[in-house]
């Protein structure tokens, strides 16, 4: 364990032990925040992982952490004064916030996000705004306003996206957590692509909003962490139910990191490995890794046995859904700065646009039937496993994968797939590292539960 007391150190801590010495008093909330600056201008020069900073408000949070006795608190929530990102497709109070938009590159909102509210109640520090594709579209991080953020283990390639510089802020030590969204796997590829954790929770885990489509089940916010049982612990601080979103649950009984720490008593005893869910091509690298990372599960006495429920027609369903939520959210910005938006923003809009209310339906209905496939798969699997990413990261100059293994995809949201059709089941779902490639690239394991059962 790095040395507590030496702050060119501290970053080295995991958020766990962070939290504990902040708890006990042996480390104070301030010295993190200066560790965290640190760090940040040490690193984020060639990665641009948190282009927007609020370190003076941070450091304001920590003094008044730490004169209201701060260290006193131990309840399963209370992170004590730890400096955390939060991605800028998410209102800071006071904190530049953009969207990755040129229309809204100068916004400062006035009030925080539920979310936001509640981790800075819970003692979590901001730090700065985490960097994400314009509107959080698409799964490689840069935009008009801020440019590219680069992966750590090779800034000549893509962190992924959306939570790309969430990710990345961890990765390279500059924050201890950071807040990520997921409609189509945006906490879980950049995860995967920067050797971190990110779990995409249960829709209602984590209280979120006002939002205009409060009742929308696809877009979830969520935890990353740099290992298990920070991304639990931060979900711990997260999560809980509030009266302003309406399908938010109340906290379980049993504390996120609490069943991490007692792991044996929740181990699987059937999963089930497909390297593509049948439906996706998968770079052959990736597929070794990751199956050789499923029969890990053996060593904990899990029976580990190939295939998972049919996603026959989900990419269809989703793209569908992903774009009806596109242009509810967007229509009126297509028809009065269409000049501003990039392409493939344009593009889905105009496709939910163009939908008719039977396709709509349509779309629904195979959606539930997905679920059910899904419940009974359940019925007798702990888990569902397969890679994250169908390949390893890419050049960070490319904006979005075209083709794998020969087959091509005819728009920028199709290579995403062994994700969003994750998200389509309201499963929860986390990325969790499992190895590099040869050429040094990191690898996640996507490994899903049923609903509910983060």
């Amino acid at each position: 364990m790095a040395d507590q007391n030496n702050a060119s150190e501290l970053y080295r801590l995991s958020a766990a032990d962070a939290v504990t010495f902040l708890r006990k008093g042996e480390i104070s909330a301030v010295e993190l925040v200066e560790a965290s600056a640190a760090r940040i201008e040490a690193t984020d020069g060639a990665l641009n992982a948190l282009p927007t900073l609020c370190i003076e408000r941070a450091r304001a949070h920590a003094e008044r952490i730490m004169k209201n006795g701060g260290t006193g608190r131990r309840d399963p929530a209370w992170l004590g004064g730890l400096p955390i990102s939060v991605k800028d497709l998410v209102p800071v109070e006071g904190v530049r916030t953009t969207w990755g938009s040129p229309l809204y590159a100068d916004h400062v909102p006035a009030r925080s996000d539920i979310m936001v509210e509640r981790l800075e109640a819970n003692g979590a520090i901001v730090m700065g705004k985490s960097n994400t594709p314009e509107f959080g579209a698409g799964a490689s991080t840069f935009n008009e306003v801020f440019g590219k953020t680069r992966n750590p283990w090779n800034t000549d390639k893509s962190c992924g996206g959306s939570s790309g510089g969430a990710a990345v802020s961890l990765a390279a030590g500059q924050v201890w957590m950071a807040t990520g969204s997921d409609l189509g796997g945006s906490l879980r590829i950049p995860a995967s692509y920067c050797s971190v954790t990110g779990l995409r929770p249960s829709p209602g885990r984590v209280a979120h909003g006002p939002a205009d489509l409060p009742y929308d089940t696809l877009m979830v916010d969520g935890p990353m962490g740099r290992d298990a049982l920070d991304t639990a612990l931060f979900l711990d601080a997260m999560c809980g139910a509030h009266v302003e979103d309406p399908i938010s649950l109340a906290a379980p009984a049993e504390p996120f990191a609490q069943a991490v720490r007692e792991k044996e008593k929740h181990a699987p005893k059937r999963v089930a490995y497909s390297p593509d869910l049948g439906e996706f091509p998968v770079d052959s690298e990736v597929a070794e890794i990751c199956a050789a990372a499923a029969q890990r599960f053996q060593a904990i006495g899990a029976e580990v046995e190939d295939g998972g429920p049919s996603f026959k027609g989900a990419v269809d369903i989703f793209q569908t859904l992903r774009a009806v939520l596109f242009s509810a959210m967007k229509a009126d910005m297509l028809r009065t700065r269409r000049d501003a938006l990039k392409p493939e923003l344009i593009w889905n809009i105009e496709k939910g646009l163009a939908l008719q209310s039977d396709e709509i339906g349509a779309a629904e209905i195979a959606r539930g039937k997905l679920y059910r496939r899904m419940a009974k798969f359940f019925a007798n699997h702990d888990l569902l496993l397969c890679p994250t990413v169908i390949v390893p990261p890419f050049d960070v100059d490319i904006r979005y994968v075209e083709e794998v293994n020969g087959h091509k995809f005819d728009n920028y949201v199709d290579w995403l797939g062994i994700t969003f059709v994750i998200s389509l089941t309201g499963c929860a779902a986390i990325s969790t590292p499992v190895g590099f490639t040869k050429d040094g690239l990191p690898v996640g394991l996507q490994i899903v539960g049923p609903p509910g059962a983060e």
